[in-house]
């Protein structure tokens, strides 16, 4: 069964469900309301007519009329002995029960009963008059019983085309209701055979079915973001890949000649060839790294002295760059995380610093309080390159003739991102860049 159908049917149900209740409810309060009515006459009647009668052994006096819209009043006297006595202008002598003559014979308080008479059903109320005496004072329900099975024919009529207007009326609502989540229904299978990620659907309101309509809008613009990286990346890696993999294959063609090189030149070719594979390699695993999604790769988290990791990078950056001095300022820090990403990200703020910095040039590294930030005394960033330096695949124009790939800082971004921290970049006063990460301090015990 579709889910339009389940609703419809569903819809119908609480629909007939209320009216079927409310005409229960509506019964018993007109049915409560008619009999407190009657009820009330009764008690007037009876209040009246006790002041009328005599001492014991006196006439039994005329009843006092009934409401307008009553019957004749019906009344009798139960005296000493039990027996009744009709009151005058009564038509029928009302049935008399063992517990009407107890309640005479004892007194006590007035009791209402229902007794078929014939074939009318009387509304009774005994009221003890002393002197093992009471009074009983009837009316006829016949008109009540009347009014409350027309109102039951109605009822019935009400409910039935109630019910009948809800199972016609529920596909509509059903259709109605669900008219966004078929748009979206509709919209996911055009998205699966057109792979046109840049649709979207109109949201109304903002009920459960707006959301649902927002969110779909939502997940469609993140489907096409992710679309569009992965295609810039394949692009971008491509272009990257094709200058290193043309030298290496030029300087493979030279190497296989056999005359015409002498041993220092192929020694040269030997040594272009080693360095341009490591920088492949270094390309490769760059792209390997940026293509993974975020929390795609469990973190092997733990407990990480970010001073140490930093030493560990300085040592290795100050024996690729000798020509440069290193200054450091390091206090010791702890953050939650996976030290080798860390280190990783460390080692390309260094390297990023160091390949722009000038021969014999300075760069500065702090580490505190779960920052890391290293400066160069290189010419900066021109202003219009700032909002891209964490970009993939990147370079400035200025960059084009240095080595890298444009990865780097990305892959700080991206690490910095994964450990819940930031990344950021800016002109340092007295000129020069300054990159830094910021990463949360893991919690000190007792703390």
């Amino acid at each position: 069964m579709s889910l339009r159908r389940r609703l419809a049917l569903l819809s119908a149900l609480a629909v007939a469900v209320a009216i079927v209740l409310a005409s229960a409810i509506t019964y018993a309060l007109v049915s409560d309301k008619l009999r407190d009515d009657i009820d009330e006459d009764l008690e007037r009647q009876v209040a009246e007519a006790t002041h009328r009668f005599e001492p014991a052994g006196g006439a039994v006096p005329a009843l006092p009329p009934p409401a307008p819209t009553r019957g004749p009043a019906l009344g009798q006297l139960i005296n000493a002995g039990g027996q009744s006595v009709p009151t005058p202008g009564s038509p029928i002598r009302i049935p008399v029960s063992d517990a009407d003559r107890e309640l005479a014979a004892r007194g006590g308080g007035a009791r209402f009963s229902e007794v078929e008479a014939g074939d009318d059903t009387l509304r009774v109320l005994t009221q003890p008059l002393g002197e093992g005496r009471a009074l009983q004072i009837a009316a006829s329900l016949e008109d009540t019983e009347e009014t409350l099975s027309t109102l039951v024919l109605i009822l019935f009529l009400v409910c039935a085309g109630g019910v009948a207007l809800a199972a016609a009326l529920g596909p509509v609502v059903a259709r109605t209701a669900l008219a966004p989540a078929a748009e979206v229904s509709d919209a996911a299978e055009e998205v699966a055979e057109t792979g046109d990620l840049t649709h979207r659907i109109e949201v109304r309101g903002e009920d459960e079915l707006g959301r649902l309509a927002a969110s779909f809008n939502e997940m469609m613009a993140a489907l096409e973001r992710s679309q569009g990286a992965q295609r810039r990346l394949v692009a971008d890696a491509s272009h990257e890949l094709r200058t290193p993999l043309a030298t290496l294959r030029t300087n493979i063609e030279t190497l296989g000649r056999r005359d015409g090189l002498d041993e220092a030149e192929r020694e040269r070719l030997v040594a272009d060839l080693t360095d341009e594979l490591e920088e492949l390699t270094a390309l490769v695993a760059d792209v390997v790294e940026l293509a993974r999604e975020p929390g795609e790769e469990r973190l092997a988290v733990g407990e990480v002295r970010l001073d140490e990791l930093a030493r560990e990078a300085l040592a290795r950056a100050r024996r690729r760059a000798r020509d440069l001095r290193f200054r450091e300022h390091i206090s010791p820090t702890v953050v939650r995380g996976d030290p080798e990403r860390l280190g990783r990200a460390i080692s390309n703020l260094l390297d990023n610093a160091a390949k722009w910095s000038p021969a014999e040039g300075e760069v500065e590294l702090t580490v505190e309080a779960g920052r890391v930030a290293v400066r160069d005394h290189g010419p900066g960033f021109a202003a219009e390159d700032l909002p891209r330096v964490f970009d993939r695949f990147w370079r400035s124009d200025e960059a084009r003739g240095k080595q890298g790939s444009g990865l780097g800082l990305a892959i700080v971004q991206r690490v910095a991102e994964e450990h819940g921290g930031s990344a950021s970049a800016a002109n340092a006063e007295g000129g020069g860049a300054l990159v830094a990460i910021e990463l949360p301090e893991a919690p000190q015990e007792g703390s």
